[in-house]
């Protein structure tokens, strides 16, 4: 496995015991930008300045705007070209608790039965705590709260979170209202089926080869809806390939970089207001089952938010390169 990460600073504590943990088991691609190191001091990691990766042989690198996390792409293409079957993703902020290990694709879960909107951080926690991206106006309704029958399943899941401690993946109302260090409880893993919906992230999170198309992060966003709003096509996607996405319980600790919280809180002022809608129109849209797929289904996506306006004719463009660039390194 290979792990992803992209930064604008120099090697991190949470990198360093990420990739002590790594040593033995898989490397990191770390993908800069135009602020930031131009080297990067980690025995096992494999860095890409921005000039490095300009001349790589992707169409994605040179349309891809620059100071924006979706350069990221160009580390999941870069995995992708050396064979890799697993890619781990995280951030330069997030490093393992005692609890990380080396997933597999097949995993032990419960199985969520409800449907709709499902707030998973309350399978972890009785306190009042939302995902980054979740509905504001369904954060008080118990009938998000992940219902399941006890019972625990073996399940191939191409896509997992796992969560984390300390500084959670919250939005930004949560950290201005009520922020403070956070620790969840270590309760089974859960699976979201077909139809339901919850945000995920970045922060710590682990794609199998049938995924990877759906690793995309489009660029025509706020930096605070990129990977929440990829995490819905990736979802709308996995239906079509009958897999669930699970949760973890926290496999990580994120000693959170400084962030000006009312600058957060405009950047997520879009998905405030569109998370819901976007939902809906991946929902209408009519996608091809089977893995083989995917790619496809993952333009048609795009293509359908393009139409609503959600994105701009731009990110499209975006996407029909990364399937150009991908397609020849998985079929």
């Amino acid at each position: 496995m290979i792990t992803v990460i992209t930064t604008i600073a120099n090697p991190t504590k949470s990198v360093r015991i990420l990739a002590r943990k790594l040593s033995e088991k898989g490397s990191l691609i770390i993908i800069g930008d135009k602020k930031g190191p131009t080297s990067y001091d980690i025995p096992n990691a494999q860095f890409y300045s921005l000039e490095k990766q300009l001349t790589l042989d992707f169409k994605l690198a040179n349309k891809l705007p620059t100071g924006h996390y979706s350069r990221k792409n160009i580390g999941y293409l870069l995995a992708m070209q050396q064979g890799e079957d697993c890619i781990y993703e995280t951030d330069d902020d997030n490093k393992p608790n005692e609890y990380w290990k080396v997933r597999n694709k097949k995993t032990s879960s419960l199985i969520a039965e409800n449907t709709s909107w499902i707030n998973v951080y309350k399978h972890f926690s009785s306190e009042n705590i939302w995902p980054r991206g979740f509905l504001i106006d369904r954060i008080t309704d118990s009938e998000t709260i992940p219902r399941h029958n006890g019972k625990i399943q073996e399940i191939e899941a191409p896509i997992q979170q796992g969560l984390a401690n300390i500084s959670p993946d919250v939005d930004a109302i949560w950290r201005l209202t009520r922020d403070r260090e956070f620790y969840y409880e270590r309760n089974e893993s859960i699976a979201l089926q077909e139809g339901s919906w919850c945000p995920f992230n970045t922060q710590s999170t682990w794609w199998w080869k049938e995924a990877f198309p759906l690793l995309y992060l489009p660029s025509y966003c706020s930096f605070r809806m990129t990977d929440i709003w990829k995490s819905f096509v990736a979802q709308r996607c996995l239906w079509e390939m009958d897999y669930k996405l699970v949760f973890h319980a926290p496999e990580a600790d994120q000693d959170r970089n400084i962030h000006d919280l009312m600058k957060d809180f405009e950047a997520e002022v879009p998905g405030y207001f569109s998370n819901e809608r976007l939902t809906q129109v991946l929902e209408a849209t009519k996608l091809a089952s089977g893995i083989e797929n995917t790619p496809d289904n993952l333009i048609r996506c795009y293509e359908a938010l393009t139409r609503e306006g959600i994105f701009p004719k731009e990110e499209l463009t975006l996407v029909k390169a990364w399937v150009n660039d991908l397609n020849p390194l998985l079929f």
